[in-house]
């Protein structure tokens, strides 16, 4: 693993930009409860489910009760949130007959996991039955459950811009793309060791494993790895993350490109995948699997056709920016005691 300021210049270094807070050393609070308020009520008000029997809509957030904040210490975002949430829900039969009920969330905590949710459906008083009932209790309570992972990511994503503050090495990697040329990509510039290496020409390839443990299943973490916004939230920088058999990922301004093979959701993601530096057209073919251990993620990357050369920095790079960034970025084991 590189040292603090030792890191692979083609990753992203870690040496701050400005004087205030470098290195993210000193606790910074941020008060997110304005804006998760705001946020949790356009996201359910969005909320709809159909069936055979009609519709179910979210028409009412009447309480919003609690409070949200996220701390940055020494680089590590916290998430703290807790609330109170009730709505209410309308229902549409297909004779076009109104129904109007209740929901109500109770504990949504950033100590408790999202399978914990307790989302208690009810119909409206005199309200006479209907299997609309039945349908907001299954497909409307999975509707809102997959909701409030919505907000969690959102709170991850959109909130925590400029808590980590970005590199010098960012900053300079900015103006020197601003000044570069663009060159063909089919016409390899001249001088370029690697890039004069032609399709074909084989050369000493590695395969290795890696693992780690995540506090969060395995579904929660799968997304983080192909949905742009997180993406883009762990790594710092755009991201360009096409999550579909086929598609292609750019990340980390460029430096790392590929293509996904095969998504197996809370599974498996197969892709290939590379450095800009790799000799022309090499691809590395890497699998990651989301290994499910009671709710907990253990996860495992088989790497097979990396350069021999670049075993160690392709190593220390997975560590450093995909495991470790995801733990600052969204708190996975980033609590303190």
């Amino acid at each position: 693993m590189a040292k603090w300021g030792k890191g692979d210049p083609r990753w992203i270094v870690e040496e701050r930009a400005d004087a205030t807070n470098v290195n993210n050393w000193h606790w910074t609070e941020r008060d997110a409860t304005n804006w998760s308020s705001d946020k949790l009520k356009e996201l359910l008000l969005a909320v709809r489910v159909e069936n055979e029997d009609g519709s179910c809509e979210v028409t009412e957030v009447s309480k919003v009760e609690g409070e949200a904040s996220i701390n940055n210490r020494k680089g590590k975002l916290i998430f703290f949130y807790e609330w109170n949430l009730k709505m209410t829900w309308t229902g549409t039969a297909k004779s076009g007959i109104k129904y109007k009920g209740n929901v109500e969330i109770a504990n949504l905590s950033d100590e408790n996991d999202m399978d914990d949710l307790d989302i208690a459906v009810s119909l409206g008083k005199d309200e006479p039955e209907t299997d609309l009932t039945a349908l907001m209790k299954k497909e409307g309570v999975k509707k809102i459950r997959e909701t409030m992972g919505m907000y969690m990511d959102a709170l991850r994503t959109e909130f925590t811009q400029g808590m980590i503050l970005p590199t010098i090495n960012d900053l300079s990697k900015d103006a020197g793309a601003q000044a570069a040329p663009k060159v063909d990509k089919a016409q390899p510039a001249s001088g370029n060791a690697a890039s004069k290496t032609s399709a074909g020409v084989k050369i000493p390839t590695c395969k290795f494993s890696l693992k780690d443990h995540f506090p969060a299943p395995p579904e929660e973490i799968y997304r983080v790895f192909v949905t742009q916004e997180l993406v883009q939230g762990f790594t710092h920088s755009a991201a360009v993350v096409d999550a579909e058999k086929g598609g292609k990922f750019k990340l980390l301004e460029g430096n790392v490109t590929g293509e996904f093979l095969e998504l197996v959701p809370e599974q498996k993601i197969g892709m290939k995948w590379r450095f800009k530096t790799w000799p022309t057209e090499h691809y590395a073919n890497i699998t990651i699997h989301f290994v499910d251990q009671s709710g907990e993620t253990e996860l495992k990357v088989d790497c097979k056709g990396v350069p021999v050369n670049e075993e160690d920095r392709t190593k220390d790079g997975w560590k450093r920016y995909y495991f470790e960034g995801i733990k600052q970025t969204f708190g996975y084991g980033a609590r303190l005691y």
